[in-house]
């Protein structure tokens, strides 16, 4: 398993596709998963450090979580299978429930916890992004800090 980081997130055109972007710590690859915009906004605003009025689903499931006295030790992504992700929630206690990467990634990152992806997934969809190519990079990271979660809408999917 190797450590992940939250690059950020960013609507793909022209599909308004929302991805999350991750990257390898240490190391030179980099991790796109498509996500639904509800993920998208939720990764957003803990990535933003904003408190919504009421909890939204990954708030109330961090807060069910702790009101159980658990631990999120970590998320792990595990396998990628005909096109779809999957990963895993560790908890302190040695319980491993399956969920979606960008739900597991939107409760990460609301209590701390690492993110870790497979060697497998990493060397399957991992992509490496050449030295010319990390002034884009930076163009997204620049464009992640002037959008707001409310730019990502409320769609279904």
């Amino acid at each position: 398993m190797n450590q992940l980081d939250v690059v950020g997130v960013r609507v793909e055109m022209p599909n308004n596709q929302p991805i999350v972007l991750l990257r390898e710590v240490g190391g030179d690859r980099y991790l796109p998963i498509w996500i639904g915009p509800g993920e998208a906004t939720a990764i957003a605003f803990a990535q933003q450090g904003m408190t919504p009025p009421r909890p939204l689903t990954h708030d109330l499931l961090k807060d069910v979580v702790e009101a159980f006295g658990e631990e999120l030790t970590s998320v792990r992504i595990t396998d990628l299978r005909d096109g779809v992700f999957y990963a895993e929630l560790v908890f302190a206690s040695g319980v491993e429930v399956s969920a979606r990467p960008s739900d597991a990634i939107a409760l990460a990152l609301r209590v701390g916890s690492p993110i870790y992806g497979s060697d497998g997934v990493l060397d399957d969809a991992g992509i490496i992004i050449a030295d010319e190519q990390e002034d884009e990079v930076e163009r997204f990271r620049e464009f992640l800090d002037q959008i707001s979660p409310e730019d990502f809408g409320t769609g279904n999917r």
